[in-house]
């Protein structure tokens, strides 16, 4: 089984519109960590469009493909969330997250037109903002004295290592993140060095 060094997202935030039969489709697609990212922007949404009668999404988080969640918001069932979701698949990203505003224009679209449409705001969204490759990290905890800081900060750099959190004092914690495809090196390198303790989370 091969294992995955690399994945796919999106760094920033973006807005798109569709219009059909005077129905308008906002499209926001934007970068995100957890759920409560996610409903944090969700919320926002909300806020800024009250009249709205719709706010379809969905969102797909991590590598397992088992945390992704779709919203179909009182739409007819499977005509909003999962055409939503099935763009940021075809993209094939994850930490992504979109939320499709709807406000109604009098007119039916019926479920092929919803599919459509819902489907179609999220291709626009997705087409304005970059995809960037990200190396999938694994996290470590580092504890060490304060006087071997210079050396871990340089194999840090080295390895392309990711500090996630840190505590410093005469006794340091470091949460960092070690690309896959780097492992083994990191942590030969970090292994060398007296009195640390580095220890997989």
């Amino acid at each position: 089984m091969t294992v995955q060094e690399f994945y796919y997202t999106i760094e920033q935030a973006v807005l798109a519109e569709f219009k059909d039969r005077g129905s308008r489709f906002l499209a926001y697609a934007f970068p995100m960590q957890t759920t409560d990212d996610f409903k944090k922007r969700l919320q926002a949404f909300k806020k800024e469009h009250p009249k709205a009668n719709h706010h379809c999404f969905a969102y797909r988080i991590g590598l397992d493909g088992n945390n992704f969640r779709v919203s179909d918001d009182g739409e007819p069932s499977g005509s909003a969330g999962r055409p939503i979701l099935g763009q940021i698949d075809s993209k094939n990203i994850t930490n992504a997250g979109v939320v499709v505003v709807r406000y109604f224009g009098g007119t039916l679209l019926g479920v092929p037109g919803l599919i459509n449409a819902y489907k179609t705001a999220t291709i626009l969204a997705l087409q304005l903002v970059p995809l960037v490759r990200k190396p999938v990290l694994i996290s470590y905890r580092l504890q060490f004295d304060y006087t071997g800081m210079n050396y871990i900060m340089l194999i840090i750099k080295q390895c392309q290592c990711v500090i996630e959190q840190q505590e410093i004092s005469m006794f340091c914690t470091m949460q960092i993140g070690i690309p896959v495809a780097r492992t083994e090196e990191t942590l030969h390198k970090l292994n060398n060095l007296q009195g640390l303790e580095a220890k997989k989370i």
